[in-house]
C-alpha cells in the first residue's frame, strides 16, 4: 500500500504506507521535511498537507479541533492535518503534498 507525495516541482514519490499509521508518521518516517511539532496531538497545525481534490471524498470529515487548527494557520481549500488522517486500505494511492507552512527548511 502506498501514498503518493508530490513535491513543489510536481515530482511524485510513492511511499510505503502501513494501515493504522497517521499519514504524518508515514511522511516523517520516510525522511521528508514535515515539521509536525506536536507529534500528532492536533495542537500545532505544522503537519498540514494539501490533499489532491479527487481524494477528499474518501477522507473522513475533519473534527472541530482540526478545523480550529486549520483556521489558526494558513489553510488552502484542500488542506488537512496529516496527523488526523489515519491510513486505511481505502486510501491506497492517496495523493498529497506537504503544505508550505509545514515544510521544515534547513537552517
Amino acid at each position: 500500500m502506498k501514498i503518493v507525495l508530490v513535491d513543489g516541482d510536481g515530482r511524485e514519490q510513492a511511499l510505503d504506507a502501513i494501515e493504522g499509521w497517521r499519514v504524518m508518521e508515514i511522511i516523517r518516517d520516510h525522511g521528508f521535511p514535515i515539521i509536525a511539532e506536536c507529534g500528532g496531538a492536533c495542537a500545532c497545525g505544522t503537519c498540514q498537507v494539501e490533499v489532491d481534490p479527487r481524494w477528499t471524498a474518501k477522507l473522513h470529515d475533519p473534527r472541530e479541533d482540526e478545523l480550529d487548527m486549520l483556521d489558526q494557520n494558513y489553510a488552502g481549500e484542500w488542506s488537512r492535518l496529516s496527523c488526523q488522517l489515519i491510513f486505511t486500505p481505502d486510501l491506497n494511492g492517496l495523493r498529497l503534498r506537504i503544505a508550505p507552512v509545514a515544510l521544515a527548511t534547513a537552517a
